[in-house]
């Protein structure tokens, strides 16, 4: 019998011919297991291409469902956004597809797991982590870093396919190299490997329409929230995939959710790539509207913080982690007052307030008008801004004071 290894498997060139080269290299019995995290893409005829390759079974495992409520509502509810832009489309699906392959690897008795990002990304890095953290003694191939790995183009792996007896309808033509899933599409390669250029968005868009390309009038949207969870849009009670996908449809009508960042990968190097998020950037820009109603001041504060250290332990692939399920559990115990209605209205790529409500609003509108009440006197701010501006006062007066003394 021989050993057996279980390889990430998304049925396109690279993990097509990593196939043959792991039986021709270590030997092994290769078991291909494919993660769909609602990517969308169209799964059949993987299991003829993977056994064609020479693959003896194929796992093809659906965990769309948990990506959204485990790995999704958890960023959402912390407002994880890395470098002020990027929403963590690839970072937050990454764990969960590691999660599924050790499973798959303990089942099948396997000896190794094996992936084919390469060795200038993140997500070697993410699905390494990960594979520790959850199976320690597992093997990791990594084929692009190993030295056996001799192609360095799509033309040497269809040269390789070829001598390995497998024709399949892959070409040398030029596209974006793309990452897609439920909650986003990347886009990197041609001409955004130059920040000088600006995107061809009529070539690369998938999900969305430029805002210059979406109607021109504006659609109105109502969404709730229970304890920071998502529960409906437009009065239409689903879960939480459905209304990712739900939102996703209006979003990419309406030109949402469509960035271009040059961002810093874990591994040193600058990158720079093209996001289409329209349903994630509704849902956490509805969070926020939502949040602002019901969060102190001081809560709020921190949780920005911890918001913030989040999306950097998830870019870093740190899913895993005692840290991470530290601050993901201050961010819940923030979300229990999280509950009420969000409206706003899409319109050219903006996302506009068009009121919010919750029983748990700390705004009272009788505070916050011009009018004296019965819990704010205006002349309460005398003593509070005497004591608030102390410090600046004394200081100004040290200054002062030693201004005078120079100047004698």
């Amino acid at each position: 019998m021989k050993e057996k290894v279980v390889l990430a498997y998304s049925g396109g060139l690279d993990t097509t011919a990593i196939i043959p080269w792991l039986k021709e290299n270590y030997d092994y019995e290769v078991i291909c297991c494919c993660v769909d995290c609602g990517q969308g893409e169209e799964l059949d005829g993987l299991n003829e291409r993977a056994k064609l390759s020479g693959a003896s079974k194929l796992y093809i495992e659906d965990i769309t469902d948990e990506f959204c409520d485990d790995y999704i509502v958890p960023c959402v509810q912390a407002n994880a956004v890395y470098e002020n832009k990027y929403l963590l489309g690839t970072s937050m699906a990454r764990p969960g597809i590691a999660k599924k392959l050790v499973e798959i690897a303990c089942k099948e008795g396997a000896v190794a797991i094996c992936h084919g990002a390469t060795g200038k990304g993140n997500d070697q890095i993410r699905f390494e982590l990960a594979i520790k953290a959850l199976a320690p003694d597992i093997k990791i191939i990594a084929p692009w870093r190993d030295d056996k790995w001799k192609m360095d183009s799509r033309e040497a792996e269809i040269e390789f396919c070829k001598a390995h007896g497998i024709d399949l309808p892959f070409s040398t033509d030029s596209s974006y190299s793309r990452d897609r899933n439920l909650w986003h599409i990347s886009h990197e390669g041609l001409e955004l490997e130059d920040p000088s250029k600006e995107p061809n968005y009529d070539h690369l868009l998938v999900l969305s329409v430029t805002p210059e390309k979406a109607p021109d009038e504006g659609e109105y949207v109502t969404m709730t929230f229970e304890k920071g969870v998502p529960t409906s849009v437009n009065g239409k009670k689903m879960k939480v995939s459905d209304i990712i996908r739900e939102l996703n449809r209006l979003g990419g009508k309406h030109g949402i959710g469509i960035i271009d960042i040059v961002e810093n990968r874990v591994v040193g190097m600058k990158s720079r790539g093209v996001y289409e998020t329209p349903g994630g950037t509704i849902l956490m820009e509805a969070h926020q509207q939502l949040e602002e109603l019901v969060l102190d001041r001081a809560t709020a504060e921190v949780k920005k913080d911890m918001g913030n250290k989040l999306a950097q332990i998830v870019y870093e692939g740190k899913w895993f982690t005692p840290l991470r399920e530290a601050v993901q559990a201050f961010v819940e115990s923030t979300q229990e007052y999280v509950t009420g209605e969000v409206k706003f209205k899409l319109y050219k790529g903006n996302i506009i307030k068009a009121g919010t409500t919750s029983p748990y609003s700390l705004y009272s509108e009788s505070l916050a008008s011009f009018t004296t009440g019965d819990l704010y006197d205006h002349h309460d701010a005398d003593g509070f801004i005497t004591l608030f501006g102390l410090p600046l006062k004394v200081r100004a007066m040290k200054m002062l004071e030693l201004e005078k003394e120079k100047n004698k």
